[in-house]
């Protein structure tokens, strides 16, 4: 017989959890260094400088409409339906669920969570920063121009940084970000690099963006990778609370397994007969101690199974009395009279 306890899926995985981490011995969390400060600031510099370069609609506005009355997508037609599926490589949904599946393989097999809320806090991020500058800003794709020359700010667009290059960056990004060897560090850097850069300019072939919205979602999703550091204690604090979480998770279930104690239930004393109206009733003292009494369906003496008890016939009749067969044998009966 089997006495352990059945695991579900959810105990399985936190048993796995439990275990030690299967991390390589040099893993190191990236911090936020001196070089990394450095790297951060120029970056905002470089963000703020493209706001303020298409607000004044300066060169940079008048270079995004000769790319845009250049028309790449009809220049080199023959790419063009490569790229369309290229450029999924920096929409959020295909390639969340796929860095999210990588991930989650590694916090399988390392014994941790914290790859996958690394990437949930990266996402969230790009989401606000992101999608605030986009409302903020309402600039209007090449597509819906109204006026040649001008910047299209504040009309109620949603282009301006660029989502899909923003994206790509963190995406593809917080693989070198999660890597466990400096090595592999630099190799997935230079990758992510490549397809955020690629990706970014197949918008501006594709007359999605303008060159400046690029630019700007190139800054906006480097930003985001470069202020994870600041988040890490953050992210420890939320591991813990699950964790704490799952441990009072435990404690209730291990709680409801044992069965209460029941509470022994009192005994209970024979039914009094009833007392006639004409007869006095006497009380007893309360607390006073009342002598044991048999138990009512015991018979007094040996008591003999039923197949060695000898059956006993009833004397007498088993009809019982009635009152006109009594009168008619009393009364004697009367003489025929003759003829």
């Amino acid at each position: 017989m089997r006495t352990e306890r059945n695991l579900t899926r959810l105990d399985r995985v936190f048993a796995r959890l439990d275990r030690e981490p299967e991390r390589p011995a040099g893993l190191d969390v990236p911090r936020m260094s001196r070089h990394r400060i450095v790297l951060f600031s120029a970056t905002l510099a470089f963000y703020l400088a493209i706001v303020v370069a298409v607000l004044a609609t300066s060169w940079l506005v008048r270079f995004d409409w000769q790319v845009m009355f250049f028309r790449p997508y009809q220049q080199w037609p023959e790419i063009h339906a490569f790229l369309d599926y290229w450029v999924v490589l920096g929409q959020r949904g295909p390639t969340a669920v796929m860095v999210a599946a990588w991930l989650g393989w590694r916090s399988w097999r390392q014994h941790t969570i914290r790859p996958l809320l690394t990437f949930g806090a990266a996402l969230l991020l790009l989401n606000v920063t992101v999608g605030a500058a986009k409302i903020g800003m309402g600039r209007l794709g090449p597509h819906y121009a109204t006026t040649i020359g001008a910047n299209e700010m504040w009309l109620g667009g949603d282009i301006f940084p660029s989502g899909h290059t923003a994206n790509a960056v963190v995406t593809w990004g917080i693989l070198a970000y999660m890597a466990s060897t400096p090595r592999t560090r630099r190799y997935l850097s230079a990758l992510s690099a490549v397809v955020s850069l690629s990706v970014g300019l197949t918008t501006v072939y594709l007359g999605t963006h303008w060159l400046s919205d690029v630019f700007l979602g190139w800054a906006a999703g480097l930003l985001v990778l470069l202020a994870l550091p600041w988040v890490e204690p953050l992210l420890t604090w939320v591991e813990g609370w699950i964790f704490s979480l799952r441990d009072l998770w435990r404690d209730r279930r291990a709680g409801a397994g044992v069965p209460a104690p029941v509470a022994p239930v009192p005994a209970m004393s024979p039914r009094p007969a009833a007392v006639p109206a004409d007869e006095p009733q006497v009380r007893e003292p309360v607390g006073a101690a009342r002598p044991a009494r048999a138990p009512a369906y015991l018979a007094p003496g040996p008591h003999t199974p039923r197949s060695e008890r000898s059956p006993v016939t009833p004397a007498g009749s088993r009809r019982p009395p009635h009152s006109e067969r009594a009168s008619r044998a009393a009364t004697p009966a009367r003489p025929v009279a003759g003829g």
